[in-house]
């Protein structure tokens, strides 16, 4: 059984439509990249699968209606927001009994060894925490969770790159095993490609793609095209063309790697690079 599964998941706000007939799979065990402009729909798409927002269309995460089954899924599932919640006057070892007293599946042990690991104490208050160390605690007490669904929005946000290196580390090394999922939402795309499994891009609130990392690397080329050669790549239709120093740099979808070769220097291009082009095909086709 899939861990999510929406069909024609629809949500409008008077006017606006946030989510358009989407259709999505997310099997147990990945690590899937949630990506998209602002505006796409990706809030939308997290609060619906948190159970925050009732939708239109079917929508199945862990085997529950997350909008009339939230109680039940929410004890297998952990989430972090962009935005610190954690009362400012709370002290860390209070945040630890209030865990564990709301949550059946939290693992005490577990959190205040990964907190040993850091320069938080537990007798300090949120307050007197940098943002840095907000987010470690708040890690902590998701990791002690014995959840089957971690969903990630923003996780990492004004953190600066050490501790964001390290949080992906930690994600990956203290708690991902292939029984569990995690969904992440973010727009530093570079800094978790290495760590993805399979890849969603939403804009204007459609699926503009769904596919696994290693499909996506079988699927796109990028080619920094030789000048003599542009007119050549041209005409092969590329998904789209960008100038990076005296070179015209060409991302090709389903054309024979080589062929390209004889126009340049082939590669697989960046999650970051290929959503540029994505979301920009998009966007000219709805303007045509």
């Amino acid at each position: 059984m899939p861990c999510i599964e929406a069909r024609n998941l629809t949500k409008t706000y008077g006017k606006s439509t946030a989510l358009r007939d989407v259709d999505l799979t997310v099997e147990a065990g990945r690590i899937v990249g949630l990506i998209g402009p602002n505006g796409a729909g990706k809030s939308t798409a997290i609060n619906a699968i948190l159970g925050l927002t009732p939708c239109e269309g079917r929508l199945s995460v862990l085997g529950c209606d997350p909008w009339r089954e939230r109680n039940a899924l929410m004890r297998q599932v952990s989430f972090i927001a962009d935005v610190a919640v954690l009362p400012r006057w709370m002290r860390v070892r209070q945040a630890l009994d209030y865990v564990a007293g709301v949550h059946p599946r939290f693992d005490r042990a577990k959190a205040e060894a990964f907190i040993g690991r850091t320069d938080i104490q537990l007798k300090s208050r949120v307050r007197e925490l940098s943002k840095g160390m907000v987010t470690q605690l708040h890690l902590a007490l998701v990791m002690a969770v014995d959840a089957k669904l971690l969903v990630l929005d923003e996780p990492t946000l004004g953190l600066d790159i050490l501790y964001r290196k390290a949080f992906y580390e930690s994600l990956i090394n203290d708690y991902f095993e292939a029984e569990r999922t995690i969904l992440v939402s973010t727009h530093q795309v570079e800094e978790i490609q290495h760590i993805l499994t399979d890849v969603i891009f939403l804009d204007h609130g459609r699926v503009a793609l769904s596919a696994s990392m290693e499909e996506l690397e079988a699927r796109y080329a990028e080619v920094a095209v030789r000048p003599a050669e542009a007119d050549a790549a041209r005409r092969l239709k590329p998904l789209h063309e960008r100038q990076v120093f005296d070179r015209s740099v060409f991302l090709f979808e389903q054309q024979d790697r080589q062929q390209l070769s004889r126009l340049g220097d082939v590669r697989t291009p960046s999650l970051a690079d290929l959503f540029v082009a994505k979301i920009a095909a998009a966007q000219s086709a709805r303007t045509a």
